[in-house]
């Protein structure tokens, strides 16, 4: 801990990296830990599968119970790893936050620069005539919303699996990643491409990363902390 505190004190331009792990805290589970959502089958299917690209367009009804049920969790609220983050944005400390997660639990906390490589449960489009829909559209329908407009299916602004990640946030991240002199890599098992490949621009001096298991960046870190995301979070301080 003091040698995560004395690198982030003598930083100047701190980037966050962060997947599933970060919300753990606030009441939804990760991915890929032993009881999490990919670690199970759905009547003979997995999260992968029932997540993907065409899954969605060849079983409209099935993806939306899915999704419903597993991935959004709209009682949720920022923990204190939100909420640190947006303090030490407040304070000038982090220049960035690039995050895998779609609960858009970092904007609620306040931050303002976050790049959502993969798209958030709060933006939701007609595919049909382009019109926007905010999440209480599809957690008040039932089965495959339709938009009123044009009656065209109604789909979250997430990317899924077989889809690319939005190029301006793709863009925007790595150009925050390369420019950034301290870079946090917490709560994602960085298995997921091509977010994962973000951690390739990193040309500066100090990685740490925060995990409860192994990563692939682990051999490159200065400092890796195999720690709970939010214990550590709790004993920063932002200044």
């Amino acid at each position: 801990m003091n040698a995560l505190q004395e690198m982030i004190d003598h930083s100047r331009r701190v980037v966050f990296f962060g997947g599933a792990g970060v919300s753990v805290a606030s009441g939804i589970p990760d991915f890929r830990g032993e009881n999490g959502l990919y670690a199970r089958e759905y009547d003979g299917l997995t999260a992968e599968m029932l997540l993907s690209h065409s899954f969605f367009f060849l079983h409209p009804d099935i993806f939306y119970d899915f999704y419903r049920k597993h991935m959004i969790y709209p009682q949720a609220k920022p923990n204190i790893v939100h909420r640190r983050l947006a303090q030490m944005e407040q304070a000038g400390k982090l220049t960035a936050l690039v995050t895998q997660n779609i609960d858009g639990l970092h904007k609620q906390a306040g931050s303002r620069n976050v790049f959502e490589l993969h798209g958030s449960i709060y933006e939701n489009f007609c595919m049909g005539c382009g019109r926007r829909f905010p999440l209480s559209f599809i957690m008040n329908t039932s089965g495959v919303p339709h938009c009123p407009d044009c009656g065209d299916v109604v789909r979250p602004e997430v990317t899924l699996y077989g889809e690319p990640p939005d190029p301006y946030f793709m863009t925007g991240a790595c150009r925050e990643i390369s420019n950034c002199d301290m870079l946090i890599v917490a709560g994602t098992s960085l298995q997921v491409e091509p977010a994962a490949s973000c951690l390739e621009y990193y040309r500066g001096k100090h990685l740490a990363v925060i995990n409860r298991d192994e990563t692939p960046a682990d051999a490159r870190a200065s400092l890796v902390l195999h720690e709970d995301i939010a214990q550590v979070f709790q004993k920063l301080n932002v200044r």
